[in-house]
């Protein structure tokens, strides 16, 4: 098997200190190096559209929400796990953009839903596929049974450290 750099740092440690059992650095330090690749690779697929990765991740919530694309916005700071001040700021960069709008709710007659625009839906419909597709190129290195064991490991672990 292939040496990677994280095999180097583990080396060293066990050099350097071989009472200490430094084993997460295999994971915690190749998770880190690649969400690095990842977060370039998705940025520059990202900004191709205009985008920020949050703004993606909004755009991308509404579509997958379905017709009429429609969320109240605390059900989309709830879906992406970010504070309401900074769903405040993504909303209203997306709705200068004239990506989202923001209606009146009709169950609620102080509540407001955000609601993707035509030019919003055609934006995200290319993005996503765009998105995919660079999904597909980062992951060429596994099989579809190697990408699959991943998932299921990273899912166990995902859930370990956020319980549902």
């Amino acid at each position: 098997m292939m040496s990677d750099p994280v095999d180097k740092i583990l080396a060293q440690w066990r050099d350097e200190r071989p009472d200490l059992d430094a084993s997460s650095m295999m994971i915690l330090g190749r998770t880190a190096r690649i969400a690095r690749h990842f977060d370039k690779s998705l940025g520059a697929v990202f900004s191709k559209f205009g985008l920020h990765g949050g703004e993606f991740d909004v755009l991308a919530t509404l579509r997958r929400s379905g017709a009429p694309y429609q969320l109240s916005p605390t059900a989309l700071f709830q879906a992406m796990m970010v504070s309401s001040g900074t769903m405040t700021n993504r909303i209203d960069r997306l709705e200068d953009a004239a990506l989202v709008k923001r209606i009146p709710d009709p169950g609620d007659r102080r509540g407001t839903l955000i609601q993707l625009t035509d030019k919003g839906f055609d934006l995200i419909e290319e993005a996503v596929e765009a998105h995919v597709a660079n999904g597909s190129k980062l992951l060429q290195g596994l099989t579809e049974s190697e990408r699959q064991d991943l998932s299921d490991l990273l899912r166990k672990l995902l859930l370990s450290l956020e319980p549902l």
